[in-house]
């Protein structure tokens, strides 16, 4: 019997995008359930009340910009949202290094392998570095840190996924207001413009200077009739006679409507929390799927992600000014003990402005001052304009990747299942050491003094907007969730394709290599004839 779908893509990050518009491309009659949004410039997140979060409990109440969990020695940030991980992330697009393939990875996924898709992201996201005479503050001190410990041939600009115009500059007249932002059409049709240096990445870029998927990948898909259907919460992957029956919640109105929809090939692509749970439900709750491989949930990795706070008394770093992201310093060689990382700089949106703008009475004020404090301690001491002169030294490393995803009862051993995750930071001390000791030195060598986050200093908590792992790519079933064309072991035509599928922490921003790897599965999947 004909389904009336080809292909069911769960989700629409950078491996559910990439393979609804390839298979779309292909004929394929292809439907996207997305969990979140279809966000807009005139509805991104703004003021204290706008809708920051997503509720995973209660997404019918909460369906906002935001996704943050918070586990028992882990915290992890994601975005809710048509265009999933590409909403919220920083814009950066790099290829993963050689070394990082040399373990852990089935022997048909190499860098040369993945080379041809890395290039094609690339052209798709349009990536660019920033030009030079646009570096913002946080570039030279970047440089001129690496500079200062004898390190300056390890700098470098870091390809972004942003639409510069190389006549803008910032002694221009009101340099960042909204005129200055040349518009144009993609090559998808779709209106944007370019960079003006808000600040705003991660919050949504009222401009569309940011190449974010909905204006690339699905737009590509939706022109070749794929059907895209925001606030739809995928709950259930049932087998059936040809294919799979997908169960989803679907957001109306503040209520929870359940629908289905049936096609001979499902992908789930949901991020490495959302499609691990999924495919843990269907194999212990739901028993939809009983025969799922032992792995699922296994080698979770933060990436290495860790923060440190700079002050630079001496220098106006201006962290909110300009893409959050720009530049690097490179030590994937593990030329510091052995440690495999990437240090960069940081920035941040002014949504203290905001907040502190918007308090409506004392106690509102006398909160959001207490929240702020906690945030960035001892920084704020300093004085009045102490946020200019912060640095956010950011990084991504090589951890142990060694943490599970499980379903547990949410009190102890009653209530609902709920997703927890086992993570014990012991394993990945070195990196997280020589990242905090690499931070300390670089911000020293040009006149500043760093401070760690209490969460991390006080508590030894991390947060990580990177989670790769739980449904992880290998050569066999008792290794691995999913083979090297990321087709789950014993489980024709279910796919996973996200960052749960990377089976070691990259060290690097992940979203190019994510995107790599659906480029070639879906392309294996086309030839395939599945």
């Amino acid at each position: 019997m004909a389904r009336a779908w080809d292909a069911i893509v769960i989700g629409s990050g950078f491996g559910g995008s990439v393979t609804a518009c390839r298979l779309a491309e292909a004929g394929y009659r292809v439907l996207v359930l997305e969990r979140g949004r279809r966000w807009g410039p005139a509805d991104f997140p703004r003021e204290v009340d706008d809708p920051w979060l997503w509720d995973d409990d209660h997404p019918e109440r909460r369906n906002g910009w935001f996704d943050l969990r918070l586990f028992w020695r882990m915290g992890v940030a994601q975005g809710a949202g048509v265009g999933g991980g590409s909403l919220v992330y920083a814009n950066i697009s790099v290829e993963a290094d050689e070394a990082m393939f040399a373990a852990g990875w089935p022997p048909e996924i190499t860098l040369q392998e993945l080379a041809p898709h890395y290039a094609t992201v690339g052209a798709m996201l349009n990536v660019q570095t920033v030009p030079i005479a646009q570096w913002p503050a946080r570039t030279r001190l970047m440089r001129d840190a690496a500079t200062a410990i004898g390190e300056a041939d390890r700098f470098r600009s870091l390809d972004l996924a942003v639409n510069f115009d190389p006549e803008w500059r910032y002694d221009l007249p009101d340099a960042h207001d909204v005129r200055h932002s040349r518009p144009f059409r993609n090559a998808d049709g779709i209106e944007q413009g370019t960079c003006i240096h808000l600040g705003l990445c991660d919050i949504g870029c009222p401009v569309k200077a940011r190449n974010t998927l909905d204006f690339n990948y699905l737009a590509r898909a939706e022109g070749h009739a794929a059907e895209i259907r925001p606030l739809h919460v995928v709950r259930v992957i049932q087998p059936i006679a040809g294919g799979y029956r997908v169960f989803a919640d679907r957001i109306d109105s503040g209520r929870l409507e359940r629908t289905s929809e049936d096609a001979r090939i499902v992908i789930v692509a949901a991020g490495s929390l959302g499609s691990t749970e999924l495919l843990l439900r269907a194999r212990d709750v739901h028993k939809t799927m009983p025969g799922l491989p032992r792995m699922l949930g296994h080698r979770w990795s933060s990436n290495g992600d860790f923060l440190t706070l700079g002050y630079h008394p001496a220098r106006r770093v201006e962290p909110t000014v300009g893409p959050t992201i720009t530049s690097a310093v490179d030590f994937r060689d593990g030329a510091i003990g052995g440690q495999s990382f990437l240090i960069e700089d940081g920035g941040f949106p002014d949504v203290v402005a905001f907040w502190l703008a918007d308090a409506r009475g004392r106690w509102a004020w006398l909160t959001r001052r207490r929240l702020l404090y906690h945030l960035l301690g001892e920084i704020l001491k300093k004085g009045d304009d102490a946020a200019d002169h912060m640095m956010p030294w950011f990084a991504q490393g090589r951890d142990a990747a060694d943490g599970r995803l499980r379903l547990g009862r949410k009190w102890w051993v009653v209530g609902r299942h709920v997703l927890k995750l086992d993570w014990d930071v012991r394993a990945s001390l070195p990196v997280v050491e020589a990242i905090t000791a690499m931070h300390e030195s670089l911000a020293a060598a040009t006149g500043g003094e760093t401070f760690q986050p209490p969460t991390w200093s006080k508590l030894r908590y991390l947060l990580t907007p990177h989670p790769l792992g739980g449904c992880n790519l290998g050569s066999t079933p008792s290794s691995s969730v999913v083979d090297h064309r990321g087709e789950v072991w014993r489980q024709r035509n279910l796919y996973v394709a996200d960052g749960s599928i990377v089976p070691e922490a990259i060290g690097a921003n992940p979203s190019r290599t994510i995107a790599a790897l659906a480029e070639r599965n879906s392309r294996l999947m086309i030839e395939e004839g599945r």
